[in-house]
């Protein structure tokens, strides 16, 4: 028996479920399917649970430093299980009260895996054993993204971890070894060799972080260094095998010759791809790419009438608030009959490793690429007042600024609360303000935004 409903929501990311809850609150019968818990990866296996782990290994951090300070100490110890068990009640939190809000507002919630029967019509496995056929001539698709792995020789017969199995880890690993120098792979990186372990990473490109400027990924090699985390450039993982102490032997090609790191945990973190194979999509007649991302125009609209699709499974950028901000422009659309697209939307973005490193806005060297006639403003971190006092000056910030008309194009700051920082210079930039505009303002002093004052000084 086909059940009818005005919208049919595929994925309870941070898309789906508000916009979930939007039809129903307009009225319309709406049923959101989910295949394994409520929130999307932001919820149960990003933002909120890394953030969390984060916020513990920088206590740690700190604590370690407190002679810079004046305080004395004793040793330093971290309890693994109680970071978990913080963790998972935050996750819990969020979680169930994301379900709660959804019930209130009048969804139907369906726990299974949905796939195209035509271009309105859905089949749901449910959970809970039933099959049910769901029909609307309004879908949205928000299955998100899941990390990818590679075709290493040997992966298969290795336990290795990935961005959502490390976090549940039950003791800490002695020597974590990560594939991958992006920003999951940086972030896991830290943390860990905060919390005790020792650190390797391993990153095919030159430069980790490789969408950020050369100058800014040197930095933030530099203080991985500091931090004792060894980085391997410019490198390829050749094999990778199991030891006979359960441990894991990775074959890598350097620059200067194979080498051989043994360790005792392995993450892969060498991307994510969509979560797009499993709905049928054939069936509908909705399009793809040839990395399986679902295509939309800049109203979210896929190839066929009626089906949209939102968040990480459309592409990059694949950020929370990117696909929140594609919630927006559907419920806008659909629900309040306006017009709006992701055209040329400013997307803003932290990496949080400590110190954060907040972007908005072109590089410098993208502005380049684009033949644009720029101005670069930086300013070490080691000259910002608020940061020396804080002991927090490692990292710089940067600005790049159209040499004619003053305009802000992009920013960039890799310090204490570079994300911060970065979304103050974000609003400027949104608010027309000139880079000369912030020279001139008036900031509260002692504050890390003053440092704007000096950074645009000519």
């Amino acid at each position: 028996m086909i059940e009818h409903f005005d919208a049919i929501v595929i994925g309870a990311g941070q898309a789906g479920g508000p916009l979930a809850g939007a039809f129903a609150q307009s009225g319309c019968r709406t049923a959101l399917v989910e295949a394994v818990h409520m929130g999307g990866t932001c919820i149960n296996e990003g933002c909120t649970p890394t953030k969390t782990m984060v916020a513990s290994a920088r206590a740690a951090y700190l604590v370690r430093r407190a002679a810079d300070f004046g305080v004395q100490i004793g040793a330093v110890s971290v309890d693994f299980s109680f970071i978990r068990q913080r963790k998972d009640d935050i996750v819990t939190t969020w979680r169930t009260g994301s379900e709660r809000h959804l019930q209130a507002d009048g969804v139907e919630l369906l726990m299974g895996f949905a796939q195209f029967v035509d271009p309105q019509t859905v089949v749901v496995a449910c959970n809970n054993g039933e099959t049910r056929y769901l029909q609307a001539s309004t879908i949205v698709i928000n299955t998100g993204a899941r990390p990818r792995i590679p075709d290493l020789p040997g992966l298969e017969h290795v336990p290795f971890l990935d961005s959502t199995s490390i976090m549940e880890l039950e003791r800490l690993p002695e020597h974590l070894v990560i594939l991958g120098g992006g920003y999951i792979g940086l972030e896991f990186g830290q943390m860990f060799r905060r919390f005790g372990s020792q650190v390797t990473i391993v990153q095919r490109g030159e430069r980790l972080l490789t969408r950020e400027d050369a100058d800014v990924a040197e930095a933030v090699a530099t203080i991985l260094r500091e931090d004792g985390i060894t980085l391997f450039l410019n490198s390829s993982a050749r094999q990778v095998e199991r030891t006979d102490e359960n441990g894991i032997r990775l074959t890598v090609e350097t620059p200067d010759g194979e080498r051989v790191i043994d360790g005792s945990h392995l993450l892969v973190a060498v991307g994510r791809m969509p979560n797009s194979e499993r709905l049928n999509l054939a069936a509908a007649g909705v399009t793809t790419d040839r990395q399986g991302y679902i295509i939309v125009d800049d109203r979210l609209a896929t190839n066929v009438p009626g089906i949209y699709a939102v968040g990480d499974v459309v592409g990059v950028p694949a950020f929370t608030h990117v696909s929140y901000d594609d919630y927006r422009i559907l419920k806008a659309n659909l629900l309040e009959g306006a017009n709006r697209t992701r055209r040329n939307r400013l997307v803003p973005y932290t990496v949080f490793i400590d110190p954060q490193l907040g972007r908005v806005g072109l590089s410098e060297e993208a502005a380049r690429a684009e033949g644009r006639d720029i101005t670069v403003f930086t300013l070490p971190m080691s000259s910002v007042a608020r940061a020396i006092t804080t002991g927090e000056t490692r990292g710089f910030m940067k600005a790049v600024v159209d040499a004619h008309t003053d305009q802000i194009l992009g920013f960039a700051m890799l310090g204490v609360d570079g994300g911060e920082i970065m979304s103050a210079v974000q609003l400027a930039v949104q608010g027309g303000l000139t880079a000369t505009d912030l020279h001139n303002s008036i900031f509260a002093h002692p504050t890390l935004a003053e440092s704007l004052n000096n950074l645009f000084a000519r």
